[in-house]
């Protein structure tokens, strides 16, 4: 029997985004068109952001540059995108009683900005929020700049239900038109209300091959209670490839939310056909960058699902 929802605010602010990928892309990229993709089941697509030991991220490097190791064994590169890939977004605004006053109103400017100016008019996005409950605003949408001003009449009120909502909201990227797809979802606490728990969140995220961001607000005078949990923030976003980062004032989100649109405007997107079929098992992946002290993040493993007989 699920548990009675609390009507209470809590203390940190969560930016979640997740990457997705359709299968399969083409290898060339028309002049002055965004990489078209196409899709097929035998590729699997990885994303990668590129960074030196100072968290400067790389750009300007080949699928030359690139190697791919499924299990520890290397695969070959067959397919790689030259320039930015177009991205589904999807904003999730937690709208818990805590985010009363300038926490919700910085969050609206932050997500404003994020959708009116950060992305292209190849993207889409959406508009949703949740407090105890999951709650759509908007379907997918193109430009993203017409979701301005969405979530100029949302009130802050009820519990917040954080792994609720990851398990809700995910299932809208089935959906999507672009081959990448970020949900950036912002919350102010720790989770208080879902009937879900983080490990069934991070199954869920998991499956997704997403990339997960998360931008928490640690206010110092925060209760111990409804303070951010760093270690339950990498649980989501490690394992996708993303990161977690805390900032201590609502203020920051707007500069924590720009550092994400960065990344994703300069990720890298391959694929690979794996040497093995597929057989319904989770396989690990690395991305190694042959040359250069750098980290190549990405999803670490994926599901290679079998299709179903005919």
């Amino acid at each position: 029997m699920a548990r009675s929802r609390k009507p209470y605010g809590t203390g940190f602010v969560i930016f979640v985004a997740f990457v997705c990928f359709v299968v399969s892309f083409s290898t060339t990229t028309p002049a002055a068109q965004a990489p078209r993709f196409r899709s097929r089941t035998d590729v699997v697509t990885v994303t990668v952001t590129v960074t030196d030991s100072t968290g400067r991220i790389i750009t300007g490097l080949t699928r030359d540059d690139f190697e791919v190791f499924e299990d520890g064994s290397q695969e070959q590169i067959t397919q790689f995108a030259d320039g930015r890939v177009p991205v589904s977004l999807g904003v999730v605004l937690d709208s818990s009683d805590s985010m009363r006053g300038q926490g919700m109103t910085d969050a609206r400017s932050a997500v404003d900005r994020f959708v009116g100016e950060l992305l292209d008019g190849d993207d889409e996005a959406f508009v949703a929020t949740f407090n105890h409950n999951p709650r759509s605003m908007t379907p997918w949408r193109k430009p993203p700049a017409t979701l301005v001003n969405t979530l100029a009449r949302t009130r802050a009120s009820g519990g917040t239900a954080i792994w609720d909502a990851l398990v809700a909201f995910a299932p809208l990227f089935q959906q999507r038109s672009n081959v990448r797809a970020a949900m950036v979802m912002i919350s102010d606490g720790a989770d208080t209300a879902s009937d879900r728990t983080l490990q069934q969140a991070r199954d869920v995220l998991r499956r997704s091959d997403a990339f997960v961001y998360a931008i928490a607000i640690d206010a110092p005078d925060a209760r111990p209670s409804t303070r951010v949990s760093p270690e339950a923030l990498r649980e989501i976003t490690g394992p996708s490839g993303g990161y977690a980062e805390v900032v201590r004032t609502a203020a920051d989100l707007g500069p924590a939310t720009a550092r994400i649109a960065d990344e994703l405007n300069k990720q890298y997107t391959f694929g690979y056909v794996s040497s093995r079929p597929p057989d319904n098992t989770w396989r690990n992946i690395r991305v190694h960058v042959t040359h250069g002290d750098y980290l190549a993040r990405s999803r670490r493993a994926y599901f290679a699902e079998r299709p179903p007989s005919s």
